[in-house]
């Protein structure tokens, strides 16, 4: 079939992902190619000093994404989207909404992965489980709740994600997909649900407190990827497609979160394969042949949407402040009066950073726009350090933001391959660190100190991630594993490009890592001296 015959004979299959600054969509045919896009920009704010985004602004943000979708389709094609063969929805993992009273209606604003004031709940929790609790889990928030005293806790029927909400909302179905339940609650990867007996302890805990809900009775179903998670409704559609073209009754994918949909998009859900998403946040998948020998409060403990167990090191900061710094060299240059275009800008600055030193001759920068929990810090300052002896040139500039995006996500990774000595064969890189080729790659590759695959979907993303786990929902024929069905049917041994770190690489990346973890108290000292 040509893409117009598959998008007119309802065989597309569409992927949408709610990411932290880019609501995408994509369509893809029969055979797992990409054939048109759509997208809608939006930005978290900070309201009341938690991190947000505004209920009506996420339904808007769909449509106006879907109806871009249909515009392309539209100009691209000459056809109308009427039926899809499928649909998977993704967003950013984590968080915290939670729904109550007889319209079951958002009780308390959407609190994002981004918020930090969880602390003394996670480290409570952490306790009792005998597991690592990150912050922006949403038992974190839940219970953060619950010692603060907030009055809606008591009123709680439901409590998902945000991919969770919009596929309840599309299709009626209280669901959720394993890898993103697995950062709601700890999973048992034997049972693909949540752990029983974690469930069992906090029912304990808070039962002095007499709400009339048990945590089991609150929380999405898990489902595994490849289950049934219900269908289309109309009223779901009309959600969706407001020009009311598309019709009811496709099937929808479990939903995930991005940390699985980028598993999935870089065919890292195999043991001892791994993947490193790298945008406005960073985290590592590695995929795991045994348990940890102990929790690490750097490392968080999720799974594949197939229930795998995954060590994963999460970075609330990544791509922000470099974004930021490139703008002001795009300033500089509508200054003078040069047109500005926004990837030759990125490349012309990126290539020539790697002219820089391997240690950027000294400079410091922390991108901290929000707080690092895996640092320690609760708040952060965007900032760049430098004493007057230091090579302060423009490669150097760069490069030390360029390292300060993965830096944090080293210290972390540190833990998983020098303490507990995990072997991964392939790690795969995606997302928009990648954009500017061979760049972040290398960058990456000497942090990690391990080869960096970047495939040519990379810029696909989650959108196209979870557009191959609604395929593997309608399309895997022959009952293949979701490993086994990225390997034979997705990506036939496609394994992307490779770079090896060099060993000046490596080298500089470790001097650097060094004075950064020395200099992490020039940053707290400017959260205490500054506060926002």
């Amino acid at each position: 079939m040509t893409a117009k015959e598959t998008i007119i004979s309802g065989k597309a299959i569409l992927g949408i992902e709610f990411g932290s600054t880019r609501i995408k969509a994509v369509l893809i045919d029969a055979e797992n190619k990409p054939i048109a896009q759509g997208s809608h920009e939006w930005e978290n704010q900070l309201v009341d000093g938690l991190w947000t985004y505004n209920i009506d602004r996420i339904w808007y943000g769909l449509q106006d994404c879907y109806a871009d979708l249909r515009k392309n389709v539209i100009a691209q094609y000459d056809c109308e989207i009427e039926q899809l063969a499928a649909i998977g929805i993704s967003a950013m993992m984590h968080g915290y909404m939670a729904f109550g009273g007889h319209d079951e209606k958002l009780l308390v604003p959407f609190r994002t992965w981004r918020n930090t004031n969880t602390g003394a709940a996670a480290a409570e929790l952490s306790k009792l489980f005998n597991f690592n609790i990150p912050l922006r889990w949403s038992i974190s928030h839940l219970y953060q709740c619950i010692l603060d005293g907030e009055e809606h806790v008591k009123d709680i029927t439901y409590l998902t994600t945000l991919a969770g909400y919009i596929h309840w909302r599309l299709t009626g179905q209280k669901v959720l997909g394993v890898g993103d339940a697995s950062g709601m609650l700890p999973v048992d990867s034997n049972t693909k649900s949540y752990d029983k007996e974690m469930v069992r302890k906090f029912n304990e805990l808070v039962a002095p407190k007499g709400y009339p809900w048990k945590l089991e009775d609150i929380l999405p179903k898990s489902l595994s990827a490849g289950e049934d998670a219900g269908t289309l409704t109309a009223h779901g559609a009309e959600r969706l497609d407001i020009s009311g073209h598309l019709k009811p009754g496709c099937p929808l994918c479990p939903p995930e979160g991005d940390a699985g949909t980028g598993m999935t998009a870089t065919n890292a859900v195999k043991q001892r394969t791994g993947n490193v998403s790298a945008g406005t946040s960073s985290f590592s998948m590695i995929v795991l042949e045994k348990s940890l020998s102990k929790p690490n409060e750097m490392i968080d403990m999720v799974t594949t949407p197939d229930g795998s167990p995954v060590a994963m090191v999460h970075c609330n900061n990544c791509t922000s402040d470099i974004n930021a710094w490139v703008k002001l060299f795009k300033e500089y240059q509508e200054l003078l009066g040069v047109p500005v275009d926004m990837n030759q800008v990125y490349a012309l600055l990126y290539n020539n950073a790697l002219k820089g030193d391997a240690d950027c001759g000294g400079v410091l920068a922390y991108n901290y726009i929000s707080g690092e929990p895996v640092t320690g810090l609760a708040e952060g300052r965007p900032m760049v350090v430098r004493s007057a002896n230091d090579k302060f040139n423009l490669a150097n500039f760069i490069r030390t933001n360029l390292y300060a995006t993965v830096a944090v996500l080293k210290i972390g990774n540190d833990v998983l391959f020098k303490e507990e000595k995990i072997k991964v064969d392939r790690i795969t890189g995606h997302g928009g660190l990648f954009k500017t080729p061979g760049v972040g790659q290398r960058i990456l590759a000497a942090a990690l100190n391990s080869p960096i695959s970047v495939m040519e979907t990379a810029g696909e993303g989650g959108a196209w991630g979870i557009a191959l786990l609604a395929g593997f929902l309608v399309n895997n024929h022959r009952n293949l594993s979701l490993p086994d069905y990225l390997d034979d049917v997705v990506f036939a041994g496609n394994t992307g490009t490779e770079i090896a770190p060099t060993p000046e690489d490596v080298a500089g990346f470790n001097a650097y890592i060094e004075q950064y973890k020395a200099g992490l108290a020039i940053e707290q000292a400017a959260v205490k001296a500054k506060k926002a």
